[in-house]
């Protein structure tokens, strides 16, 4: 809006008319965002026209290549002529033959991982004598640029010039090994949320200009490239620090810096990537999930496995994702049938061990990891008809890990039908709900997820009526685990909430807080995950797990993980966001009225969590 009023006025008046002008606009296209906005763009308008430097282009780069011109063979082919090719907007020129063995639309994964954009302006530096190692800041990057890495002696001394580490502790765990927080710069958007998050006394993360940490460029690429993984040192589903260990299969997508989405989705490819397989609705999720080339969803480096990625439309994911689900499960029947069989007629001694193991715990992930290798090596070489049916089917040996994403338009909207469906159908299918409360990708539509207060399109003076409860309607079914979860507000709760989610044997639901930028942080997207802390406390957010299994134990099924809220800091926290206090100004009298009716609605729906906290499970 800036450029095109600047050039369109300064061709026939005065430039401090045409500055006039452009600050018209700027209250016309930004006033609704808040006042602090305006003023940035006033200040930017301002700069412009007095702090102006010309910059001489030496003439030598006109002979340099880059991008798709240049030649480095230590790009993959498919990185190179491809997907260089498509970034770089000249996929029209593309020949036929380089789709050939992609016909049936599948990409390649990983391939972010080869972008290296730079974009940030300031970026983490690690503070070496500062870190007490707890992983938190891996835990919360939206984009996977930052990790914590073991080394051994070895790698230790072959690492570039200049590597800092620190002996990893406890030592009696990670005897021997050496530790170190790596950040990738470039793949860094810069929004701070490590550093912030971090717990030290004094912080182990400081925010420094791009330009002065080139090094860690060669550094990461070693991190990344030459040190072993070592994940099966300590259990990463154990603790969030051990959580950080594994491989994220998610890494360096196109979102927001600091969003409020992406944590969520990193830490399930780290648990369970290698056996994933993903529905994901159309929205936020799938753009950063797979916007054709970029491809953040990647392979394990020693298994070669990683998520199976797809997005459905808006309207249908979860029948998408329970497709899948049904897809598999039947063919894992059909493994069953044919090893049954085989047991009845003349299996192995070896075979019936194995056959036995898979069939008694095929439901169980860790138990069919473990029996799928004990039946290859079984019927391995095997010329009988059975090893070599189940060898056909070899992939479905391993319990998959079905996962539906998507965020509140369609799980609360236009998609809930399906959901609804799914959840009540009792397969097992695991459901992540992005909850930014507005229609975020689409522009920022009002959705039922939206508050009462909350301005958005289609509600520009505030939301009128109270936020649909999406976890109490699929609580009502008895059989559905259902979890409230905000990673900035209880990092454990949430890893709680997943491991518990992903093994319960039947359909789940993972409604996750994330802020979002439509959101107006007046702190910024640097402080997303201290947001979210701020909504728990203030009772805007509540945090919950209700497990039907609990109840066959004689235990309440519903356990609320929230502290008893300060109602105080509950009008703090909707100031706090440009979607509330946009309201105050354009109609004042109504967000008062609306921003105490806000507040009512939370206390309401927090007494209904602790009433169900409260009830008596216990067998006589």
């Amino acid at each position: 809006i800036m450029q095109s009023a600047f050039f369109k006025i300064t061709e026939v008046i005065p430039y401090s008319i045409a500055v006039d002008e452009m600050k018209k606009a700027i209250v016309k296209s930004y006033g609704n965002k808040g006042e602090q906005i305006v003023n940035m763009n006033f200040a930017a308008v301002d700069a412009g026209g007095k702090n102006i430097t010309k910059v001489e282009i030496p003439v030598e780069w006109k002979n340099i290549k880059v991008g798709i011109e240049a030649e480095d063979e230590s790009r993959p082919k498919y990185i190179s002529k491809f997907v260089d090719v498509i970034n770089a907007q000249k996929g029209d020129n593309l020949p036929v033959s380089v789709f050939k063995g992609y016909e049936d639309g599948t990409f390649e994964m990983g391939t972010a991982a080869y972008e290296k954009r730079g974009i940030a302006v300031n970026v983490p530096e690690w503070q070496a004598e500062n870190c007490i190692q707890c992983n938190q800041c891996a835990y919360v990057c939206p984009h996977a640029a930052i990790r914590p890495f073991l080394l051994t002696e070895v790698e230790t001394e072959k690492a570039p010039a200049g590597t800092e580490v620190r002996v990893a502790t406890p030592t009696k765990t990670f005897g021997g090994l050496n530790f170190r927080i790596q950040v990738s710069v470039l793949d860094c958007t810069g929004c701070g949320n490590c550093a912030d998050v971090c717990p030290a006394k004094t912080k182990a993360l400081e925010m420094k200009p791009l330009d002065t940490q080139h090094d860690e460029i060669e550094r990461w690429n070693y991190m990344d490239q030459k040190v072993t993984l070592k994940e099966k040192v300590v259990d990463k589903n154990q603790s969030v620090k051990n959580s950080q260990f594994a491989q994220p299969l998610f890494e360096f997508s196109g979102a927001c810096a600091g969003c409020g989405e992406t944590p969520y989705i990193k830490l399930i490819t780290q648990l369970y990537g290698e056996r994933m397989i993903v529905a994901n609705a159309t929205g936020c999720s799938s753009i950063y999930g797979g916007s054709a080339p970029s491809t953040p969803y990647c392979k394990h480096k020693e298994s070669g496995h990683g998520p199976a990625w797809a997005n459905s439309l808006f309207e249908d994911n979860a029948e998408y994702g329970f497709g899948f689900a049904e897809g598999i499960h039947a063919q894992r029947e059909r493994i069953a049938v044919i090893m049954e069989e085989a047991l009845k007629n003349g299996a192995s001694e070896a075979e019936k061990e194995a056959f036995t193991e898979w069939l008694s715990g095929r439901s169980n992930a860790e138990a069919s990891v473990n029996a799928t290798a004990k039946v290859k090596a079984a019927i391995a070489g095997s010329e009988s008809s059975y090893a070599k049916e189940i060898s056909k089917l070899e992939q479905y040996l391993i319990k998959k890990s079905i996962w539906v994403f998507g965020g509140d338009g369609w799980a609360y909207d236009i998609g809930y039908g399906g959901l609804d469906h799914v959840m009540a159908s009792g397969q097992d299918v695991n459901i992540l709900v992005m909850d930014t409360e507005v229609y975020s990708n689409t522009g920022g539509q009002s959705s039922k997820a939206t508050p009462v207060g909350a301005v958005a399109k289609f509600a520009t003076a505030g939301k009128r009526i109270r936020k649909k409860d999406l976890g109490a309607m699929m609580m009502s079914y008895g059989y559905v685990y259902v979890a409230q979860v905000a990673m900035g507000a209880n990092q454990s709760q949430y890893m709680k909430a997943l491991k518990e989610a992903e093994a319960y044997p039947g359909p789940s639901l993972i409604i996750a807080y994330s802020p979002c930028i439509n959101h107006g942080l007046r702190g910024s997207m640097g402080k997303s995950q201290e947001e979210s802390k701020r909504a728990v406390e203030a009772g805007y957010w509540s945090l919950y797990r209700y497990n039907p299994l609990l109840e066959n134990e004689g235990k309440n099924p519903f356990q609320l993980d929230s502290k008893e809220p300060d109602w105080n800091k509950f009008q703090d926290f909707l100031n706090g966001e440009v979607r509330y206090t946009s309201l105050k100004k354009s109609f004042p009298a109504e967000a008062d009225e609306l921003f105490q009716a806000a507040q009512e609605n939370a206390k309401w729906r927090h007494d209904s969590y602790k009433r169900l906290a409260a009830m008596d499970f216990s067998k006589e």
